[in-house]
């Protein structure tokens, strides 16, 4: 190829500049439009992640809580069953806890309610703790209320019937009788 030859094709290939100058415009706007496609993209994608991180933790949460928690209405139900365990031994008069017609008896209940109490135990049931103790809305249900000199206004004096947690949820709430200011 010549000068000349050079000179003319470079000549043509300078005049096309201005002319393709549209075309990479076009090319500038298509890269910043496809750039924010990606850019919402990723954002998409990092919200649909985190939806699916909250998804599985809330289902782990409610696994964890229906396996800790799963006895809770059959446990409900078998504290008839020791309360009125509780009920026959306490009517047990301490003569006939000594005779020896009764004895085998009486120890076999009193057994019968170690074996409960231990259950209960093992399956994170326990009682709550009430006499004497100030009332707990979230424990405690006032039966009623007793004139007291001797303990301050709102103290547990009398327990009617046990209250039970189950781990760290209410189970039944305690039945008692609460002391007020005497008149």
């Amino acid at each position: 190829m010549s000068e000349d030859n050079l000179n003319v094709e470079n000549t043509e290939v300078v005049d096309q500049l201005p002319e393709d100058a549209p075309v990479a415009d076009a090319n500038a706007e298509r890269i910043a439009a496809l750039e924010a496609e990606l850019a919402t993209a990723k954002q998409d994608i990092l919200y649909a992640h985190a939806d699916t991180q909250n998804v599985r933790r809330r289902l782990e949460k409610e696994l964890t809580d229906t396996r800790a928690y799963a006895a809770t209405n059959f446990a409900r139900d078998i504290l008839s069953v020791a309360d009125n365990l509780s009920r026959a031994l306490a009517a047990i008069p301490a003569e006939l806890r000594e005779d020896e017609k009764f004895k085998g008896l009486v120890v076999g209940l009193e057994a019968t309610g170690r074996e409960l109490d231990a259950v209960f135990g093992r399956n994170g049931i326990s009682k709550v703790e009430s006499v004497g103790q100030p009332l707990d809305p979230n424990k405690h249900q006032a039966m009623m209320e007793v004139p007291s000199a001797d303990a301050a206004p709102g103290t547990i004096l009398v327990e009617m019937q046990a209250g039970y947690m189950i781990k760290d949820r209410l189970l039944r709430p305690a039945m008692v009788s609460v002391a007020k200011a005497p008149d």
